[in-house]
């Protein structure tokens, strides 16, 4: 019984397969972003910065389903690399959105054809309907059907 369980996960375990594919994707995406000196963590990062900017970190981590201290992390290298800040204008009390600046803003425009790049890369590896079934999959976590 137990070798078969264990069959079972070596062969079919979603989480070892979803780990697997985020890493070899990762990969591509860093190969690709690795000249502009920015990883896969920080552009995603930045896209989803711009996304809800002006937005508090906690707002962000819920939106990127990231942990606060893996978050955190980023987001200080970030800080430190000028691409985001806080907006002052907007804080209030504990409450301090994050904006990209002009070099976030230019870093995340430069980083375009290496993105393009590395998305054809993982097209080509994962196939179409695999691209259509991670976007699908995603959209559901980020955009969730409100029952109706």
């Amino acid at each position: 019984m137990c070798d078969e369980v264990i069959g079972e996960m070596v062969n079919s375990c979603m989480l070892m397969r979803t780990r697997l594919i985020s890493r070899v994707l990762t990969n591509i995406y860093d190969e690709e972003l690795r000249p502009f000196g920015i990883n896969s963590a920080q552009f995603a990062l930045l896209v989803v910065i711009s996304k809800l900017a002006p937005a508090t970190a906690a707002e962000i981590g819920r939106f990127h389903h990231q942990d606060k201290s893996t978050l955190t992390r980023n987001l200080k290298l970030m800080f430190a690399e000028g691409w985001i800040e806080e907006d002052a204008a907007l804080a209030s009390g504990r409450s301090r959105p994050i904006v990209l600046t002009q070099a976030g803003d230019h870093l995340l425009h430069a980083v375009s054809p290496a993105w393009k790049a590395g998305q054809a890369r993982a097209s080509a590896l994962i196939g179409e309907a695999g691209a259509d079934v991670i976007t699908n999959v995603a959209n559901g976590i980020l955009y969730p059907r409100k029952a109706s």
